[in-house]
């Protein structure tokens, strides 16, 4: 294999695994693959090629991607049957792989509020973590899945192809996609890479916003203090591309809620993203949204945003729309779902402050 060979994931750093994290927002959504042929390469079927270079990975598989485009020979899309000649460069897409850990199917409840028989959309409630992982090996999204699929008949084997397309944090609440073959799979990840895919939040962030709206630029990365947080490379330099529009949606005065729309996805991006230009999201622990960042100094408020800590004890963020082409019928899909229980509370009680604070200055 030529020296340029990788197989990496798009979106995390070579030594971190996401499967083992419990806070991957997008992350791991697929892996790239690329080569350059040698030079005294003989003629040979792009889909044998692969195959024979690529570990965990079958021929069906490889052949799923080419029919969905995701295969790029040249910068260009190439069937399973062209034949790879010397120097071709080829870049492979394909969603997460399947893993040799066992994962067990597990009772869990679901919200589902769509399914077909190439997808389904789940309505993921705060506190449960996608995938299976260190310190998360049950009790998970995919434990769940998986026995929601297999009373479905659906072979183990192929559940192993198919599955989560991309990630929300443990703590984030809201829509996910899941696919139930690996066509859709495949076809569904190459949106998501192609930026395609629509998705919308909801955060409460502190502070308030001189616009009404606006656009965060800046590339994601690993942060080289704290490896478990992101980090904006504010340059350049390092990091991934990322980008973040935001819309005040709800001014409270020391904080505001917001609409963001994502258009790239990059792990943590929201909460990572509106922490770099000031406004944390309320109550993120992991990047400092969890005290009092403004306000007054009195005790009572004070107390009260305690209690607002109290009744939504996780960031303030809910992905609240997803909209993305259907991978088999072609059709746009479009898929909305209102607040969980805890953000309405929160809401409520800011509401209640800013209109209390608003007749004392009457």
């Amino acid at each position: 294999m030529a020296d340029d060979a990788r197989y990496l994931p798009d979106e995390l750093d070579p030594e971190t695994d996401a499967a083992t994290s419990e806070d991957d927002e997008g992350a791991g959504l697929y892996e790239h693959f690329a080569v350059t042929a040698d030079k005294g390469q003989t003629l040979l079927r792009l889909d044998k090629f692969l195959t024979a270079r690529m570990e965990h990975c079958s021929r069906n598989r490889i052949q799923a991607a080419a029919d969905s485009g995701n295969i790029l020979v040249n910068g260009r899309p190439a069937k399973s049957s062209y034949k790879v000649k010397p120097l071709d460069r080829i870049q492979i897409v394909m969603p997460y792989p399947r893993r040799d850990t066992e994962i067990k199917p597990e009772d869990i409840p679901l919200e589902i509020p769509y399914e077909d028989d190439d997808l389904l959309i789940v309505n993921k409630p705060a506190g449960m973590v996608v995938h299976p992982g260190v310190g998360n090996w049950d009790g998970t999204l995919v434990n769940a899945l998986m026995f929601h699929l297999n009373r479905q008949g659906i072979p183990a084997e192929e559940q192993n192809r198919a599955g989560l397309v991309h990630r929300i944090d443990k703590n984030t609440s809201g829509l996910l996609v899941v696919a139930k073959n690996e066509q859709a799979h495949a076809r569904l990840a190459r949106q998501f890479f192609d930026h395609t895919i629509q998705r919308r939040y909801v955060a409460l962030v502190w502070g308030n916003f001189d616009e009404d709206e606006g656009t965060i630029t800046g590339n994601i990365g690993r942060s080289p203090r704290e490896r478990q947080k992101m980090y904006v490379f504010a340059d350049g330099s390092d990091g991934k591309h990322a980008v973040t529009h935001w819309k005040v949606l709800r001014r409270f005065g020391y904080v505001t809620l917001v609409e963001c729309r994502l258009e790239t996805g990059r792990t943590h991006q929201i909460r990572v993203h509106m922490a770099w230009i000031g406004h944390p999201l309320f109550n993120d622990e992991r990047y400092g949204g969890d005290r009092i960042l403004k306000g007054t100094t009195f005790a009572k408020y004070r107390q009260f945003v305690e209690n607002c800590f109290t009744v939504m004890p996780r960031h303030a963020l809910h992905a609240r729309l997803l909209g993305f082409e259907h991978p088999t019928t072609h059709r746009d899909m479009l898929f909305e779902c209102g607040l969980p229980d805890d953000f309405r509370a929160l809401l409520e009680k800011w509401e209640g402050y800013a209109a209390a604070g608003k007749a004392n200055e009457e």
